[in-house]
């Protein structure tokens, strides 16, 4: 069975007084005395994908939220109390930043109250969206919100492709004008391209990126399996890459990179960190999922990643006492592996601070002389315009 969305559904019920839209909440704003004392006391701000929905009004061939692929009757969505308590526990918990995903978020009645008391709660709400339901009147409210950032999909380097992979006809068009709004309003806006068989030549996605209104582009890296209740992955021929291949897609990447000057916000060195990945070498930088990054579903199970099969805790239970930091070298996705890379270097600092608070010379000395360091400082100035708009 499949579902043809033009608005969004009415997902969960109303367990929670309606949001006061009345009045514009300003995105949050964090100042640099604020953000040098968080990275002392526990390595910076963190980050959550909260699945508010399982829902999704796409049909693309290499995900399992595919409407033509979802069973209905496993349909579920948060409630907005639900989400209220878990901007709170983020907040809690250091969360900086809440990456609202599906599904499809905006299929959820209540995402623009979400998204309100997040910003509101002092978090920078974001949404990641194939951009089906875009209209004038959500484009403008979710604005008046306090909505930081917005992450579009985008599938190939031609409209036709994109739009039949995704089974969602006049999306470029619907793309396109979200990115005119939303650049007069001031929120950044990123193309995030699944690297699959669609995209014949890298060289060309710069252009098409720039006819849609992107100014810039993160790639995700194909993904044939996943553990967690998460389902955007599928052993479709699109994204079931041998080794081989795998190491060739990231050179690509890597060399349109440098050959387009076109900003892609995957760090250069993530990059070559996924080739170590897939030639069985060590390598540089453990995960941060389960630290500083998390993913929680709509059955509000929180996970380090997407990769692993057993919650953490529920998210009621979350604290301190849950985390994990392992330097785990799991998996190759891309949401985890490369803010790890950019993060590096402020968990070290904290780490070296808490060190000398202790009066451990020893292991604060070896934590500021680290030199992935320097790699790390390298990522964050190459990422620095992207990162300071976010």
């Amino acid at each position: 069975m499949s579902i043809a969305v033009t608005e969004p559904i009415a997902t969960a019920p109303a367990t929670s007084p309606a949001a006061d839209f009345s009045k514009p909440v300003a995105r949050p704003q964090t100042s640099g005395w604020q953000l040098f004392k968080d990275v002392l006391n526990h390595g910076g701000p963190g980050y959550l994908q909260f699945a508010i929905t399982n829902i999704c009004n796409a049909d693309c061939g290499f995900c399992g939220f595919a409407r033509s692929q979802f069973d209905p009757k496993a349909r579920k969505s948060v409630t907005l109390q639900e989400a209220k308590d878990v901007v709170d526990i983020a907040k809690r918990n250091h969360i900086g930043y809440l990456l609202f995903v599906g599904g499809e978020p905006m299929a959820h009645r209540d995402l623009r109250a979400m998204v309100r008391y997040s910003a509101q709660q002092g978090i920078h709400p974001m949404i990641c969206t194939n951009g089906g339901l875009w209209n004038d009147d959500n484009m403008k409210a979710l604005a008046n919100d306090g909505l930081s950032s917005v992450i579009m999909s985008i599938d190939a380097h031609d409209v036709a492709k994109h739009e039949a992979n995704r089974g969602l006809p006049d999306v470029c068009r619907k793309i396109k004008k979200a990115n005119e709004f939303f650049k007069t309003v001031g929120i950044q806006t990123t193309a995030s391209i699944t690297a699959s068989r669609l995209i014949e030549d890298y060289e060309k996605l710069p252009d098409f990126l720039r006819t849609l209104g992107f100014e810039s582009c993160t790639f995700s890296y194909p993904l044939t399996n996943l553990a967690s209740s998460y389902l955007s992955f599928s052993d479709s021929g699109l994204v079931n890459f041998n080794n081989t291949e795998l190491l060739a897609l990231f050179e690509n990447i890597k060399q349109m990179k440098h050959n387009s000057g076109y900003p892609v916000v995957n760090p250069t060195e993530s990059l070559t960190e996924m080739q170590r990945h897939l030639r069985g070498e060590k390598e540089q930088f453990g995960c941060l999922g389960g630290h500083k990054y998390f993913y929680l579903d709509w059955n509000l199970d929180l996970y380090r990643c997407h990769a692993w099969d057993k919650p953490m805790c529920k998210v009621y239970e979350w604290d301190d006492s849950k985390l994990i930091r392992d330097g785990c070298t799991k998996c190759m996705i891309d949401c985890y592996r490369d803010p790890s890379v950019l993060q590096h270097v402020a968990i070290n600092a904290s780490d070296a601070w808490h060190a000398l608070k202790k009066g451990d010379l020893g292991t604060a000395a070896m934590k500021v002389l680290d030199s992935k360091n320097l790699t790390s400082l390298k990522a964050v100035w190459e990422d620095r315009k992207w990162i300071g708009k976010v």
